[in-house]
């Protein structure tokens, strides 16, 4: 019981930081910006993430064989998939506002259009759904021996395609495929955002060099945040881990569903100076109601 209620607290929190962070990005007008808009669908994804994973997961340790349904497997794996597939694309489209931002600061506006701003969250967005939807469409077409499956923390496409009694030699060439498309493109486009950041600041004076470094310390965190997740998670779908111990891998499920999108909004509320001081007002204005 003390577990389940662990857990209840660690979503209102994870709930709380994200939430709050759309709050105040909706709220005002001088955070309508790009960079904002951004890091405000970042946070609405973690909340789609967390609405796949934590109530399911509650509803597992309540359970007494923790096992899951089939259909609700199904669910979580495009729900959780298609989570971390957005969550990369948007850090990957923050990098490439951040390149604009620094490299092109006088055009920066003109470039970072709206209709552009919203073609890029839009290709953030649809891009990885429609592509994991093609691939999730191999999935739906095995057959399964049994009406359960056990249940790991959370149910990997990988994981569950092990578990099918139909032919599934092609699934991992595939799926190796679709992360190709998911990530090296992406991936790409972060290197060459701060291959050019780089190249910029070793031309400027030391007073842009640190502004360049506030404005990309927040971003740079969140990638590297992502990337030790993902390759965790990664690493235990596709190599053997029986070797290694059950709180390890553990700890490994833990950090990619849990502390990756809980760090990412306190990453974006607090090192972000316009968004820690809505923050911090709207703290001061509470305290100050609670003491009337």
């Amino acid at each position: 019981m003390f577990q389940i209620l662990n857990w209840s607290k660690e979503g209102q929190l994870y709930c709380f930081f994200n939430q709050d962070n759309i709050f105040q990005l909706c709220q005002h007008t001088s955070l309508h910006q790009p960079m904002y808009v951004f890091i405000c669908n970042l946070a609405a994804n973690g909340l789609y993430g967390s609405t796949g994973f934590l109530p399911s997961t509650l509803i597992l340790l309540l359970s007494e064989t923790y096992e899951i349904s089939l259909p609700w497997c199904l669910i979580q794996i495009f729900w959780i998939h298609t989570y971390a597939s957005v969550e990369f694309h948007i850090l990957a489209v923050m990098g490439y506002d951040r390149y604009v931002a620094i490299c092109y600061p006088l055009h920066y506006h003109s470039i970072m259009s709206i209709p552009k701003m919203c073609k890029l969250i839009a290709l953030a967005w649809l891009y990885p759904f429609s592509l994991f939807l093609m691939y999730f469409g191999f999935t739906l077409r095995l057959r399964f021996c049994g009406r359960f499956i056990h249940f790991k923390l959370f149910c990997v496409n990988f994981e569950l395609v092990k578990n099918a009694c139909s032919t599934t030699s092609y699934h991992s060439i595939v799926g190796l495929v679709l992360i190709a498309f998911l990530m090296i493109p992406q991936l790409l486009m972060i290197i060459f955002s701060y291959a050019h950041i780089f190249r910029v600041c070793l031309k400027s004076s030391k007073e842009s060099q640190v502004k360049a470094l506030k404005t990309c310390i927040p971003h740079l965190l969140s990638v590297i945040n992502y990337s030790i997740g993902g390759l965790f998670e990664i690493a235990q779908s596709r190599f053997n881990m029986s070797g290694t111990s059950f709180m390890v891998r553990l700890i490994m499920s833990l950090y990619y569903t849990l502390l990756t999108p809980l760090i990412n909004p306190a990453i974006y509320g607090m090192a972000n100076q316009a968004i820690r001081t809505h923050v911090l007002n709207k703290c001061r204005v509470s305290n100050r109601l609670a003491s009337c």
